[in-house]
């Protein structure tokens, strides 16, 4: 693995090997592809001593740089997490196959008999910051839907990633796959960054893991398709009829449960009638957990004389924090809510917490974002939680997938026409 490791990478031989293990992906069978997964899930519950050894040299430097113990917790760290990655990988491995799966059939007046089926995309190119998780999750869904994947993770998870792609292309040897279907760009310089996004002769999609200013740079300089998302400005609207006492714990979990993930609730919308009520219980509750609120007028009206609570600025409803920060703001009606997020959010997660089914139905239809939820916490959206193994994104455009990333969205489709020597007359 030592190849790993070299500062100097040429991505064109990367690129030109990746396309050809894709082609052998393509011919293994499902019950082949579940093999290597599944003993690509032993070998991470066998290594995890050595895993959390790499991870570890990864939590010295942040400590050493200073990076937010809560951006560590969620974002580096692997120790609470491993038991939940293997469980993952797992999961995939027992997963319908899409792969091969008939989307359409029909048989045309002239005899033509027309087959719509599902086929790889090829193969994947994915740069993401932090979160080493990632490396196996895209890995093990590249897997099972038959795509190859280059990788370019954080300096951040160096070590992290580097120890993961080691495991994961043993597996891939021990059992007769191209290791090359998996490869890590093992280099700090951000350079191939710029490199990966041009190399659309051997890349079929990007798909970028990060903030915004990631998004926006694959975007602006790729020569390739990029699937963006995961830039969660969250919202949840409690509205006049929602039951407070049930409503106070899903705020809990969407706030403070995980902080600096995509799903997380960024800002609480009350409603006027509520607010009164609702928005002190909530910095209570959540002020308990080390939540800092950003209150705009009418709220901070009401709660601003907690030294928890400072006035929102300007810009304040536009950010994705990533910590322990909420925004609070009341709103006259439904319709406030749904402007709000219209205005302010970035169509990943919103949801309402309401009694009245009128209300809770105008929200999910109007609300345009990959996941709309009704008295439940945005914190599901998350390919595990929603029984797909895991993920590779949280897609927030609406061309080719939406919403959490996982088998089928990997695929795309071939026509299969079948004739009988038959002409176009």
């Amino acid at each position: 693995m030592a190849e790993m490791i070299l500062e100097a990478v040429d991505l064109k031989v990367m690129g030109e090997r990746a396309r050809a293990a894709a082609a052998i992906l393509a011919q293994k069978t499902t019950a082949e592809k579940n093999a290597v997964i599944g003993a690509i899930a032993d070998a991470l519950e066998a290594q995890t001593g050595a895993i959390l050894e790499a991870n570890q040299r990864d939590l010295d430097q942040a400590e050493r740089s200073g990076v937010d113990p809560i951006w560590i917790r969620d974002r580096i760290a692997l120790e609470a997490r491993m038991a939940g990655i293997v469980a993952d990988v797992r999961k995939v491995a027992v997963l319908p196959d899409p792969v091969g799966d008939l989307l359409l059939e029909s048989t045309l007046d002239n005899g033509l008999r027309l087959m719509k089926r599902r086929t790889p995309l090829g193969v994947l190119g994915a740069i993401y910051e932090s979160r080493p998780n990632v490396t196996v999750d895209i890995s093990t869904l590249a897997l099972k839907t038959g795509n190859a994947v280059i990788l370019r993770g954080g300096s951040d998870v160096l070590h992290s990633n580097l120890k993961l792609t080691e495991i994961l292309q043993s597996a891939l040897a021990q059992h007769d796959f191209p290791i090359k279907a998996i490869q890590y760009i093992g280099s700090r310089d951000r350079r191939y960054v710029n490199e990966m996004l041009r190399l659309h002769e051997h890349i079929d999609m990007i798909i970028p893991r990060g903030g915004n200013g990631l998004h926006t740079f694959c975007r602006e300089n790729s020569s390739i398709p990029v699937i963006t998302g995961g830039i969660g400005v969250c919202h949840i609207f409690v509205d006049e009829s929602a039951d407070l006492d049930r409503a106070l714990p899903v705020l809990d979990n969407a706030k403070t449960q995980r902080p600096a993930v995509c799903n997380s609730m960024e800002t609480l919308l009350a409603h006027r009638a509520v607010a009164a009520e609702l928005l002190p219980r909530v910095v209570d509750v959540l002020g308990a957990a080390g939540v800092e609120f950003h209150a705009g007028p009418a709220a901070y009206e009401i709660v601003g004389a907690d030294a928890r609570v400072v006035p929102a600025a300007a810009d304040d409803f536009d950010r994705e924090w990533y910590n322990l920060t909420l925004n609070l703001k009341v709103v006259d009606d439904v319709d406030e809510a749904i402007a709000h997020i219209a205005r302010h959010g970035t169509q990943h997660s919103d949801a309402i917490l309401s009694e009245t089914p009128a209300h809770a139905e105008r929200f999910l239809n109007e609300v345009d974002s990959a996941a709309v939820y009704w008295n439940a916490s945005t914190r599901f959206t998350d390919g595990s939680a929603m029984g797909m193994g895991a993920e590779v994104a949280i897609s927030t455009q609406k061309l080719h997938a939406r919403g959490p990333m996982a088998l089928e969205e990997l695929t795309t489709y071939k026509w299969i026409i079948k004739g009988e020597y038959t002409s176009r007359k």
